[in-house]
């Protein structure tokens, strides 16, 4: 019995809610855009955040701001935040920061691609398929800046002593 109190729990990841926490739809030069020849130039900015709701249960919020612009004239701006509450227990610090940044985003990407291609659709322009993103390398990628700004501040702070 002692040896089952002591013993390491085992990984424990469940999706508890996912939720629209957020949204706006602007066409800010309709009707006059839609005169225009349809090639847009599209650019899509997300972020991610994550905030601790219990010991063990994280909301992830993911942010995804698309924008379409024809001939530098704004198209529409749509602005989304898609939320989720995961319980994540039993693993270590690396590895629930691995899972909070990339791996719940990436489960809560295609309800946000869903809502945005619905709402560009609703404000009459053609349906807008957002490409899959691959969470895995841009928190790779966060985790490597946050190393080298570790390391450039390091040789920093033994000057100063």
């Amino acid at each position: 019995m002692a040896e089952e109190a002591n013993a390491p729990k085992q990984p424990t990841f469940a999706v508890q809610r996912i939720y629209l926490k957020d949204i706006s739809f602007e066409s800010p030069n309709a009707p006059e855009v839609f005169q225009k020849e349809w090639k847009p130039q599209v650019n899509m900015d997300l972020n991610t955040e994550n905030k601790q709701l219990s010991p063990n249960q994280w909301e992830v919020t993911l942010t995804l701001t698309v924008s379409a612009k024809i001939e530098d004239q704004s198209a529409f701006i749509v602005e989304i935040q898609q939320g989720g509450i995961f319980l994540v227990e039993g693993l270590n610090p690396q590895q629930t920061a691995h899972t909070l940044g990339a791996f719940c985003p990436n489960l809560l990407f295609p309800y946000a691609r869903e809502t945005i291609d619905s709402m560009v659709v609703k404000g009459s322009f053609p349906a807008l398929m957002l490409q899959p993103v691959n969470f895995d390398a841009i928190y790779a990628e966060a985790v490597r800046r946050q190393q080298e700004k570790a390391n450039a501040a390091a040789p920093a702070e033994e000057a100063k002593h």
